[in-house]
């Protein structure tokens, strides 16, 4: 008589968790930010489905308990937005549990999106932009010549900031005039590098090369940190994220601009003021590396408001 199959015995939240963070990572290339925003998310969740229910597995998460536990994140203080970044780590595990046959049914699918406020981002103007980027000296920067290389591209690219400190010496073509950018989700796409951007770099790059020659170390890494920390390791004396944030924010906050603003807003400005300046849509897409046109549209609708307040401020039959 042969042996019945045994059951597989169903595994808990936090053990699903860990695998679907694993495909993130391994087969999907997210950022280190995007795994990091989905783990808190995740298994914020998962403890309290453990702590509200026991032992309870996938499968028997309806959607009343999703619903259920936006309704605690409310009652936390958390803002729409953030119970709506909750709920979309949630839906893409949920929708991967489902694709692997984890579950049979997708609760999170039938969970609604908080409605949110439509928030525009503010973006500086083509003036207070070139006054920005023109005017990186000793008493806003560290070191200038990184920091102008920096601003210009992050401005001059639209690139992300992951994207600029992700750079490395041989990802600038100077012959095709072109950067090449390893975006979200491991895609690549060629970046195109404007004059202003070129001179800064060449300048940076000969201060850079004269700082590793001095320290007798060589790295691949573009942007260094001031103190070459880790120049040794596996970083490579990589400048961070955080510290481009800390970077673009003081400078822009000594040159007149809001407090505000972040290296995004150095790539709106650059979506928007082609926008201004005439290009198609589809190219602004192309160049900003938009999986999605509906993205891209974003700009459109930033200048809309923008027209809007001229025609105001203008037209004879608009008071």
């Amino acid at each position: 008589m042969n042996a019945s199959p045994a059951l597989e015995t169903p595994r808990s939240l936090h053990e699903l968790v860990a695998e679907y963070l694993r495909v993130l990572a391994n087969e999907r290339g997210a950022s280190t930010h995007t795994l990091r925003a989905y783990h808190r998310e995740l298994a914020a969740f998962a403890v309290w489905m453990h702590e509200a229910y026991a032992e309870w597995t996938a499968d028997r998460v309806e959607h009343t308990h999703i619903r259920a536990y936006l309704g605690t994140l409310y009652e936390r203080g958390l803002s729409k937005p953030s119970a709506a970044r909750a709920l979309a780590a949630i839906r893409s595990w949920f929708k991967w549990l489902a694709r692997t046959g984890h579950i049979e049914l997708n609760a999170a699918a039938l969970v609604s999106t908080p409605k949110l406020p439509k928030h525009l981002p503010r973006v500086p103007s083509i003036e207070q932009m070139n006054r920005v980027v023109d005017s990186v000296r000793d008493d806003a920067a560290s070191w200038p010549a990184r920091d102008r290389a920096i601003l210009e591209m992050l401005y001059g690219c639209g690139i992300r900031n992951a994207e600029l400190t992700g750079l490395d010496l041989g990802d600038i073509h100077w012959a095709n005039e072109a950067v090449l950018v390893r975006g979200k989700g491991r895609k690549q796409r060629y970046a195109p590098l404007g004059d202003a951007a070129a001179q800064a770099l060449r300048t940076y790059l000969a201060e850079r090369s004269a700082r590793l020659a001095a320290a007798k170390a060589e790295t691949p890494a573009l942007f260094l940190n001031l103190q070459l920390r880790g120049l040794n390791g596996t970083g490579g004396a990589r400048l961070t994220t955080r510290s481009v944030g800390r970077i673009v924010k003081r400078i822009a906050i000594l040159r007149g601009l809001s407090s505000d603003v972040h290296p995004h807003t150095l790539r709106h400005a650059f979506g928007t003021h082609l926008l201004e300046e005439g290009a198609d849509l589809r190219a602004i897409q192309e160049l900003l590396g938009h999986e999605r046109l509906s993205t891209t549209q974003r700009y459109t609708q930033l200048t809309t408001v923008q027209l809007t307040e001229v025609y105001d401020r203008t037209h004879p039959r608009a008071k």
